[in-house]
């Protein structure tokens, strides 16, 4: 989100006015790193060498082509809600094979907004009296569409190499006030040998550029100039490159199986508070672990998003956010649910379920 531009009383109109810089910053475009699909967060979101289902549009292309083949159509969707109701994410999807069925394309569209956020610039009437009703209300809403697909490559030591892309288009606005278009590209590999599972992501490969603009009534700027506030101007924001590395191995036991799964996250938008920081290159480690029981039931857990913080004695120490859940499969219907911090460390627990239900081929 962009720096402040009102001070109090006008502050909450556009608080919301973040991130609209003319040059690379941090965390832009972030409302894509949250995650989709419950499974993907109650494991710390390790799951870019494992995933294998509708999801892989968004986590990781190449596992589109790791799906069975068996399935034709598959339809995925999340709902969740951070901060006590205030922002609300969603994800709908589907995947369907082309004529090789190993083959695929999937669609994904994800939405994170914060509705009902009261405009105070209508706050004060001309002759300075305040009128609180008429106060209108806006959304602040980033939507992304992804086209994804995925396909093997080769064969490599009794292994198989498979890789896919997405393009996505990113469209971010500010109720009447801002919008901006973003267009940006993914590219993933996974290869899978026996239970080994390695994956890998760049994200946002060509950078991906979102070109804001502003729509700001005389009115408005009127009123942004009297409470020390610059006018915004149409600029460019730009989100840098990612990269992902993932490494898992899937075991049987009897009937439990054991899925764990490491994954580096290497950004190259400056120094971030990590548990390895650099500049421009930070890295942070996240790792998952799901157990299933006959193919029906799957618990979950979690480690992501390490930071380093100082207490009151000015001691350092290593926060890190857990994550839990469980899911069960009923024939081709998945239910999963997911128990995990949004981010912000402070017990703010939210709880996520997502959907997915997968076609058969129908037998000759």
């Amino acid at each position: 989100m962009p720096p402040m531009l009102l001070r109090f009383p006008v502050l909450p109109a556009v608080f919301l006015f973040g991130a609209v810089l003319a040059h690379g910053q941090k965390y832009s475009n972030e409302f894509l790193s949250i995650g989709v699909g419950a499974r993907a967060q109650a494991m710390g979101n390790s799951v870019i060498a494992n995933v294998n289902d509708v999801t892989a549009g968004v986590w990781n292309p190449a596992g589109l082509a790791a799906m069975d083949p068996q399935y034709t159509v598959e339809l995925g969707a999340m709902h969740s809600e951070w901060f006590a109701g205030l922002g609300k994410f969603d994800y709908l999807a589907a995947t369907l094979p082309l004529a090789n069925p190993r083959k695929r394309l999937a669609f994904s569209v994800i939405r994170f907004g914060i509705d009902d956020i009261p405009n105070t610039l209508t706050l004060y009437k001309s002759d300075g009296t305040i009128n609180f009703d008429n106060l209108p209300e806006f959304s602040a809403d980033d939507y992304a569409l992804l086209l994804s697909y995925g396909q093997p490559l080769c064969f490599a030591n009794n292994g198989e190499l498979i890789l896919g892309g997405s393009v996505q288009v990113v469209l971010r606005r500010i109720g009447p006030f801002a919008n901006s278009w973003g267009f940006g590209l993914d590219a993933g590999l996974q290869y899978r040998l026996h239970g080994l599972r390695v994956g890998f992501l760049a994200k946002d490969i060509t950078t991906t550029f979102n070109a804001w603009s502003f729509n700001f009534s005389e009115a408005d700027k009127e009123t942004l100039n009297l409470t020390g506030n610059e006018v915004p101007i149409n600029s460019l924001e730009i989100t840098r490159p990612q990269l992902i590395l993932g490494v898992g191995y899937a075991f049987q036991w009897g009937k439990v199986s054991f899925l764990p799964e490491l994954n580096l996250v290497f950004t190259t938008d400056g120094r971030r508070n990590t548990l390895l920081s650099a500049d421009p290159i930070s890295m942070d480690p996240s790792f998952g672990l799901e157990v299933g029981y006959n193919g029906f039931v799957f618990l979950r857990g979690g480690l992501n998003q390490f930071q380093r913080e100082s207490d009151f004695d000015g001691q350092e120490k290593v926060t890190l956010r857990p994550s839990m859940g469980v899911g069960l499969r009923i024939g081709t219907f998945f239910i999963d649910y997911a128990f995990t911090d949004p981010g912000d460390q402070r017990n703010t627990f939210s709880h996520v379920f997502s959907l997915r239900l997968a076609f058969r081929k129908k037998k000759s």
